[in-house]
């Protein structure tokens, strides 16, 4: 059995199963794994689990982690006794296993194997796994379990996500408010709630004004954000984007996402057809990308992603080789350029 959840996690399951698998996107982002750690604790609360009798295994990244005895790695070894014997006591117990798609390929082998003959009477598993779930995992949790899938979430996901929050909490927020804490907080839904936690205090009416002030950064600006704004030429949202970016991210990360755009758009200018275009990609863009860079193409002259070439050539020599100071405004030169380049 699967559930499709988008925004939010399913509030009944149709059957609770003592095995469930949490997938989400392959770059989950803080929403994402919000949501994923939320179907997490709810499938705990379902089945009784105390938070104390729950063992949580962060599986390390690849290349990472200490070495273990056996074939797993040592961080990974907790979860070997528990799913080997269950609780001492018949007391029901948890085993939360996060980032499995980390798991090498000895670690996934013997999670399977005990997973396979693990007593699921009283012991609650649940494996969180961004991108794609091993075959072998998914096989179990048919037989064994269930799975419920964490969609990528967009900004409109966020809002709509905020405005059940608000329901729920019955708060009210003054006009403009509602989409500054989406500017402030994007798609990390643990974010806004810890500020709607925060905001409950405040007497006073809650402007957009009072959410500016009070939260300064916004932690999860992606780069992509800022050249889906340079794409439709809005100036105006790509340095704000911008300026939230680099509270946090580096100048070289932001010129490498420009030009990782540029690249694209050469390609789309250079495709015979929309198939090609997609071969050359390498599956490296969606659907829906696929099709803004092909619908896009003809709004770009090759004049034009000549000039960005340079303009990204001279803004990497910058950032390189002289004082920070100059770093800002450079990219903000270079960004109001491709804004009128390419929109």
């Amino acid at each position: 059995m699967t559930w499709l959840v988008s925004s939010a996690v399913c509030d009944d399951y149709v059957e609770l199963m003592a095995l469930l698998i949490v997938s989400g996107p392959a770059n989950a982002g803080a929403g994402e794994r919000d949501q994923m750690l939320k179907a997490a604790r709810q499938h705990f609360e379902e089945a009784g689990v105390a938070r104390e009798q729950i063992v949580r295994v962060d599986v390390p990244g690849r290349g990472g982690g200490e070495a273990g005895e056996g074939s797993i790695r040592g961080e990974l070894e907790p979860m070997i006794p528990l799913l080997q014997s269950g609780s001492l006591f018949g007391e029901p117990e948890g085993l939360e296993l996060v980032d499995a798609q980390n798991l090498q390929k000895a670690e996934l082998e013997t999670l399977v194997e005990l997973l396979e003959g693990a007593d699921l009477a009283n012991t609650h598993v649940v494996v969180l796994c961004a991108g794609t779930v091993p075959k072998a995992l998914k096989t179990v949790a048919d037989s064994r379990g269930a799975s419920v899938s964490v969609k990528k979430m967009w900004e409109r996901q966020a809002g709509q996500w905020l405005d059940a929050e608000l329901k729920e909490r019955e708060m009210s927020l003054e006009k403009g408010a509602r989409e500054a804490l989406v500017q402030h907080f994007g798609t990390d839904t643990a974010s806004l709630g810890s500020a709607l936690d925060q905001l409950s205090g405040v007497s006073a009416k809650i402007t957009a004004e009072t959410i500016h002030e009070r939260f300064k950064n916004r932690p999860d600006e992606p780069a992509w954000l800022i050249t889906d704004a340079i794409g439709k030429g809005n100036t105006g949202e790509a340095l704000r984007r911008l300026s939230d970016f680099l509270v946090h991210g580096h100048p070289l990360v932001y010129l490498a996402a420009l030009e990782g755009d540029l690249k694209r758009r050469s390609l789309a200018a250079a495709a015979p057809d929309q198939e090609t275009l997609k071969e050359w990609l390498g599956g490296r863009s969606n659907a829906n990308q696929l099709s803004r860079l092909w619908s896009q193409r003809a709004k770009v002259r090759e004049s034009s992603l000549r000039r960005a070439q340079e303009a990204l050539v001279r803004a990497d020599r910058v950032v390189k080789t002289q004082p920070e100071e100059v770093h800002r405004v450079t990219l903000e030169r270079l960004t109001v350029a491709m804004c009128r380049w390419y929109g």
